[in-house]
């Protein structure tokens, strides 16, 4: 029997048809923000129309830290913790994203292409709790 996928924080991100970050998009100066703002925050932004948008797809790793110790509460996480990579992605969209990686940190390499992908973030009463991460391809 399968566990149930749930998102760990709902609204942000679905993993239908590829995975996807809900944010929006200002259409007047074209800023591209996750998670979605109530208005643009650009400074040199004349108009704000936030409009809701879908993002998704790749992008390249800019920076990366390793976290070798587990995170504290109310942090949730599989035992045993095992080390993990936290990346900065600049993504094709236009953002920079946070994001853990799927890869072993040891594996991970600065200036990497990767994609967007929905993965598990823990496990817990059954179910599997997701959130977004990021891949080398």
């Amino acid at each position: 029997m399968s566990e149930e996928r749930v998102p760990c924080v709902e609204g942000l991100f679905s993993e239908e048809g590829g995975a996807k970050l809900h944010g929006a998009k200002c259409t007047s100066c074209g800023t591209p923000y996750f998670p979605k703002p109530t208005a643009c925050h650009n400074p040199d932004c004349e108009e704000s129309n936030i409009e809701d948008i879908d993002f998704g797809g790749n992008g390249v790793l800019w920076s990366y830290s390793v976290a070798d110790f587990p995170p504290p509460p109310p942090h949730i996480f599989d035992k045993p913790f095992a080390p993990y990579a936290m990346g900065v992605v600049d993504m094709e969209c236009g953002l920079r994203l946070i994001g853990q990686m799927v890869d072993k940190p040891e594996d991970v390499k600065v200036g990497a292409k990767v994609e967007l992908v929905i993965e598990p973030l823990y496990h817990e009463d059954d179910k599997t709790f997701t959130s977004w991460k990021f891949k080398q391809l």
